[in-house]
C-alpha cells in the first residue's frame, strides 16, 4: 500500500462519484466501498447501479433492490449506505409524470409497450434517464434545507462508454432547443461537469486494464468531465524482497539447493553425499527456482504498470486482493483501506 498518497481532489467537495473501469477490474467492489467509506460520521450516502445487474444486492448479501432507496449497511460513525437500481421503465415513467404530467398515460403507454419501443430506438434515452436520477439524487434537499444524501455513488458503465454516458445530456440538450428536456439535460451537465463531481477508474496491474485507463483519462479530459482517481483493485504483495527476485532471475541453483539444505530439507548434508545437497532437494530446485521466476516477472510487469498510472499524475489509491472472494466483511475492510489512504 502507498505509505502516502498524493494529494486528492477536495472530497469534501466532491458529491457525485462516478465508478468506471475494464470489465473485471471490480468496479462494483471499489464503488460499494468508497460508497462505505463515504458514510462516517453520521453522513449519508447513496450508492447506484445503473447497468440491472443486481451486483449491489449480491455484495451486500440482500436480496434483488426494487426501484426506491433502501438502506443497505451502516458506516463509520452512525453513518448509512443506501442503495438503488434504476429501472429504466420505472425510470421513464417517472420522468414523463415529473416533466410532462402523464399521470395515467404514461402506464397506458407502459402497457403498450411504449417503453421498451422508446428506449430501443432512442438509446440515448437510457443514459439520460440514469444520469438524470443521480444528479436528482445529489441535489435533493430535506424541508430543512439540508441534503439528503452527503454523497452519491454511481456504479458506472465500463470505461468505453463512460465518456459517452456521461456526456449525452450535451447532446440531448443541443438537438431539444428549448422546453423541459433541455433544460433538464442542462441542469444534469451543470452537475456532472461541476467540481461536485470525480470520475475515478478502477485497474488492475495488468497492461490492458491499465491502458485502458490511460486512454479513458484521455477521453475524459477531452469531453471536459472531470476526473477524480485511479483505484488499483486487487494488488498482491510481493512474497519475495528485491534480493531473492534477482536470484530467482538469475537461476543460483546451488545456492537454493545448498540453503534448502542447510533449513533441513531432505536431511543433513554428510560425507555419504559429499556433502552437498541431496536428491529431494534437487529435485525441488527446478520448479522451485520456475515459480521464483514466474513472481518476479509479475513484479516487474507490475512495476511497469505503476509507472504508467503514475504517468497520469492523478491521486492513486491500492485496494488489497482478498482471499477467498469480496463478501460484507471484506467490503468494511476495504472501505477501512480507503479512509486510510485518503480516499474518504
Amino acid at each position: 500500500m502507498p505509505a502516502a498518497p498524493p494529494a486528492g481532489p477536495d472530497w469534501e467537495g466532491v458529491r457525485l462519484h462516478v465508478v468506471t473501469g475494464k470489465g473485471g477490474t471490480g468496479k462494483t467492489t471499489v464503488a460499494a466501498a468508497l460508497a462505505l467509506a463515504l458514510a462516517k460520521e453520521g453522513r449519508r450516502t447513496l450508492l447506484i447501479e445503473v447497468e440491472e445487474r443486481q451486483g449491489i444486492a449480491e455484495l451486500f448479501g440482500i436480496a434483488a433492490l426494487p426501484y426506491e432507496e433502501r438502506k443497505v449497511a451502516a458506516g463509520r460513525g452512525h453513518g448509512e449506505v443506501y442503495a438503488l437500481a434504476i429501472d429504466i421503465e420505472q425510470a421513464l415513467l417517472e420522468y414523463l409524470e415529473m416533466f410532462y404530467k402523464l399521470g395515467r398515460a404514461g402506464k397506458a403507454l407502459r402497457k403498450l409497450g411504449f417503453i421498451d419501443f422508446a428506449t430501443t430506438i432512442a438509446p440515448g434515452l437510457r443514459d439520460v434517464l440514469l444520469t438524470g436520477k443521480a444528479c436528482e439524487a445529489v441535489r435533493r434537499r430535506r424541508p430543512d434545507g439540508r441534503r439528503v444524501y452527503d454523497a452519491v455513488v454511481m456504479d458506472a458503465p465500463p470505461t468505453g462508454r463512460v465518456t459517452r454516458f456521461l456526456n449525452i445530456n450535451t447532446e440531448v440538450a443541443g438537438l431539444a432547443r428549448v422546453g423541459p428536456i433541455h433544460n433538464q439535460s442542462q441542469a444534469v451537465m451543470r452537475v456532472i461537469q461541476s467540481p461536485e463531481t470525480a470520475v475515478h477508474l478502477v485497474t488492475l496491474l495488468e497492461e490492458m486494464p491499465v491502458q485502458e485507463t490511460v486512454d479513458g483519462v484521455a477521453d475524459l479530459h477531452a469531453a471536459n468531465l472531470p476526473v477524480g482517481g485511479v483505484f488499483v483493485n486487487m494488488v498482491r504483495p510481493p512474497v519475495l524482497d528485491q534480493a531473492a527476485l534477482l536470484a530467482a532471475e538469475d537461476g543460483h541453483e546451488e545456492e537454493l539447493a545448498l540453503a534448502l539444505t542447510e533449513g533441513g530439507l531432505g536431511g543433513r548434508r554428510t560425507a555419504a553425499n559429499g556433502g552437498g545437497p541431496g536428491p529431494t532437494v534437487r529435485r525441488l530446485v527446478g520448479p522451485l527456482l520456475a515459480e521464483g521466476r514466474e513472481h518476479a516477472a509479475r513484479v516487474e510487469l507490475e512495476r511497469a504498470q505503476r509507472a504508467d498510472i503514475q504517468g497520469l499524475r492523478l491521486p492513486t489509491y491500492e485496494l488489497p486482493k482478498l482471499s477467498g472472494g469480496v463478501d460484507l466483511g471484506g467490503l468494511y475492510r476495504l472501505a477501512a483501506e480507503l479512509r486510510t489512504q485518503g480516499a474518504a
